[in-house]
């Protein structure tokens, strides 16, 4: 079984941090959430600066710390590959709330009710041969 807090040796200090890993559309998205005052990290850089100040996004990032009341407690830093924007915000936002169940198992039932520990399984469907995408076809001409 894989441990619930991991800590990373730096220089001087251990940094205990909680893990979780997220999915969405084709976005994978690696969370870990230290202890902190709520400082959010997206592949380097400060979340609002990766998404373009675009605030849907850190909204829904923060959900999993907002309906368990943690928001203030925990920094994020993720890194994330794959998908667009959309899908990687979902995806972050899934591993945080795996995370937080690492942190604390008995959010489960706040987290689980508010359908954050369930991986979206909606996926862009294929093309198919002889349409133009997934369903659209050629126009039909009858001469």
């Amino acid at each position: 079984m894989v441990e619930a807090a991991r800590t990373q040796q730096t220089a001087h200090t251990k940094l205990v941090y909680y893990y979780g890993l997220g999915r969405r559309k084709t976005a994978v998205a690696r969370v870990r959430l230290y202890p902190g005052t709520g400082q959010i990290i997206v592949n380097g850089r400060p979340a609002d600066q990766y998404f373009g100040n675009r605030l849907l996004y850190y909204v829904m990032i923060t959900e999993p710390l907002r309906l368990t009341g943690l928001q203030d407690h925990f920094d994020i830093r993720a890194r994330v590959v794959g998908g667009g924007l959309s899908g990687q915000a979902g995806a972050i936002r899934h591993g945080v709330a795996r995370a937080l169940l690492r942190y604390n198992p008995d959010l489960r039932p706040v987290l689980k009710r508010a359908g954050l520990l369930t991986r979206d399984p909606r996926m862009k469907e294929r093309k198919k041969p002889g349409l133009k995408r997934a369903r659209k076809a050629p126009q039909y001409t009858k001469r």
